[in-house]
Order: structure tokens, then C-alpha cells, then sequence
């Protein structure tokens, strides 16, 4: 089992989550309250243990501030040489600082698998925002790494973290790079539907994945057969968004939904694999 879109922190931001909220209103937006939590590598490993996932994947925040986007990057590369066998590192950063690329490439030269979650709570993923993530995406490209990418669907009731995009700058940003291995987290906010339509979109998606993150804040367990339908098992990862919720909850979700057992596998890991380069039997 292999969950692909996993939050953990530097043991600093974890105690002292206020001396980080200056300049970082998007941090504050979703951690002001001591409800939502922040762990470390040990509190990820232990809830794996107990929840039969064999890897996860493991990021931070995207960070207004380079500084901070080093300092979270650098715990996830230690983290991860730590436990190579458990976790796979992404590099987090704000995408529209001067330093981003740059920071990418270290991340990248330091082992880190792929880039994300990259959000834009504020902006959407217009014109401004696709600009900057093109050098990054052009590093990830010429690595055969993904990129991980926060959306939402653009209707429905409002909640920390619900960036005001819309559909049509989804399907603009995989149209920008078409190259690209993209996950897009939280289904995609629905584009998969749209692989449904006989021209164009198809093959504008042939390179784009979806996770399961906060699934069940937000969907009916139908979504799982309904994006089977409509998208294929195979481009569907299961992503648990912890420590916001269990993968427990997804995989019995699924369950009840009626996913074949094949397909279970499929979407509970062995996507996941393929996308991530892990060898068979790992």
C-alpha cells in the first residue's frame, strides 16, 4: 500500500506553529487552530504501522518564504534517508519566488522523488502562476518526476484551503504541459469527467492522475466507481491527506463502493508504483 499525498513537519513548526505564521497567511488560513494537526516523521511511520501502508509519499508546506521551504525540504531529505524503505520526499516551495527552481534542483540532486503539493490558494492557477511553475516543470520533465498540484472543485460550500479556480484553469494548466507527469490532488476538483468527451480531452489527460485526498469531506463514496467509469482505476491514487484523516477510511470507503478487488489494489498502490519509478516487489 502506497499513499501518495502524506503532510509532515520540522519538529519546530510542529511545537511552535505561531512563529511561523508571519508572512505565511495561507499557513495561518489552515493551521491557526490547535485542532488541525502537525506531525513529524515518527507520528507518519507509527500511523503506517498500524495502517498496513508500506510507503508514503511526504511533503511539507508551500511556503511564502524560501528559507522556511529549505528548512522544511531539508527534514523531508533527512526524514527520507532515515527511512528509505517508508518514505518518499517531494519538494514544497512556493513556485512564484525568484529561488524556486533553483531550490527544486537541490531537492532533486538531494533525492527527493517529484515536486508537491504546489498550491495557490489565493491566485488560482492563472496566467501569473503557470508562468512561474514552468522552469519547474521543465526540471521535473527532463527527471521524469511528477508533480503533485492542489485543486478543487469550483462549486460547492467554501473551506480553508479551497482555492478559487476554476475547471477551465485546471484543463490549461495540462494543456501548458502536456509533457508532464501531473497528480492532481482531490480529484482533480471533477476534470476527470471530462475524459468521458470524444475529442481533445482524452489525450490532453494522458499523462494526468488523480488522488483521493479529503475524499470524504467532500464526496459520496459513488465517486470511486463513478471515476473508475469515467477516468479508468489505473489513473486513480490513493492519497489520505494525513494526518487530516486515515487510509482506512478511504480503502473502506472503496470497499463499500463496491471496487473490484483488482482495482482496490490498483488504486490503494500499485499506481502508484508505476508513477513513482518503485520496482515490482519492493
Amino acid at each position: 500500500m502506497i499513499d501518495i499525498h502524506t503532510h509532515m513537519f520540522p519538529p519546530d513548526i510542529c511545537n511552535n506553529r505561531q512563529n511561523y505564521f508571519e508572512n505565511e497567511p495561507e499557513f495561518r488560513l489552515l493551521y491557526d487552530s490547535p485542532k488541525s494537526s502537525l506531525i513529524g516523521a515518527s507520528e507518519l511511520i507509527h500511523n503506517m504501522d498500524d495502517q498496513g501502508v508500506d510507503m508514503s509519499v511526504v511533503f511539507g508546506f508551500p511556503w511564502n518564504s524560501i528559507e522556511t521551504s529549505k528548512f522544511q525540504n531539508d527534514y523531508i531529505m533527512k526524514m527520507v534517508d532515515a527511512h528509505p524503505d517508508r518514505l518518499i520526499g517531494f519538494c514544497c516551495l512556493n513556485p512564484a519566488h525568484s529561488g524556486a527552481a533553483r531550490e527544486v534542483e537541490r531537492c532533486i540532486q538531494g533525492g527527493l522523488k517529484g515536486v508537491g503539493e504546489l498550491a495557490f490558494y489565493q491566485s488560482g492557477l492563472d496566467a501569473h502562476t503557470l508562468a512561474a511553475l514552468s522552469p519547474i516543470m521543465t526540471l521535473c520533465e527532463e527527471n521524469n518526476l511528477p508533480v503533485l498540484i492542489h485543486t478543487n472543485e469550483p462549486v460547492g460550500h467554501l473551506y480553508p484551503g479551497k482555492a478559487p479556480m476554476t475547471l477551465l484553469e485546471i484543463y490549461r494548466m495540462v494543456q501548458r504541459f502536456p509533457k508532464n507527469t501531473l497528480i492532481l490532488a482531490h480529484w482533480g476538483g471533477g476534470l476527470f469527467f471530462y475524459h468521458l468527451m470524444k475529442k481533445e480531452v482524452k489525450d490532453a489527460l494522458a499523462q494526468v492522475y488523480v488522488d483521493t485526498a479529503a475524499s470524504p469531506y467532500l464526496y459520496d463514496i459513488g465517486i470511486y466507481p463513478v471515476a473508475g467509469a469515467a477516468f479508468g482505476y489505473d489513473k486513480i491514487l490513493m492519497g489520505s491527506d494525513f494526518p487530516l484523516l486515515k487510509p482506512s477510511r478511504y480503502i473502506n470507503d472503496m470497499k463499500k463502493a463496491g471496487v473490484p478487488d483488482d482495482a482496490l489494489a490498483a488504486v490503494s498502490g500499485g499506481n502508484a508504483a508505476k508513477v513513482l519509478g518503485i520496482p515490482a516487489g519492493r
